[in-house]
């Protein structure tokens, strides 16, 4: 078999192993690795081969982590209605307990259960409909629906 065919065969594998990961990493070192395998086949060396190769796959990674695609966005899992499904769902609350000074809680049936349910405002809640902006456990975290 030939060299060329080595280093796509490679890259190939590689490019299947990313499509398991789910990340771009691997695909980065699959161009570099298909990088490797052109300079086999115009016939360069094999030093150069592997500096072709080592050097593209890096570059490729490194352009890769600076972009938009390689960041990690930090998303609070509390806040985020990717994650929780009932954050921006609006229940009815009746009445209100005052806890201690400032902290008010209720309990209100939310998707056929009832749910310890905690004010996140300054002002004094009233009896109305909220807003689900965090889930901490079992406790949801309302606002005042904005008319």
């Amino acid at each position: 078999m030939s060299e060329w065919m080595s280093w796509f065969g490679v890259a190939g594998i590689v490019v299947v192993l990313e499509l398991f990961s789910g990340t771009f990493y691997l695909l980065m070192i699959g161009i570099g690795l298909a990088s490797g395998g052109l300079a086999a086949l115009l016939g360069l060396s094999s030093e150069l081969q592997f500096i072709i190769a080592g050097v593209i796959g890096v570059v490729a990674t490194v352009i890769l982590r600076r972009s938009r695609f390689g960041l990690r966005s930090k998303v609070d899992a509390t806040r985020d209605p990717n994650v929780n499904l009932d954050i921006g769902q609006t229940l009815q609350i009746v009445r209100w307990n005052n806890v201690s000074d400032g902290v008010y809680s209720a309990r209100s049936m939310h998707r056929g259960a009832m749910w310890d349910i905690q004010f996140k405002s300054p002002q004094q809640p009233h009896s109305g409909m909220f807003i689900i902006v965090e889930i901490q456990g079992s406790q949801l975290i309302v606002e005042p629906v904005v008319s």
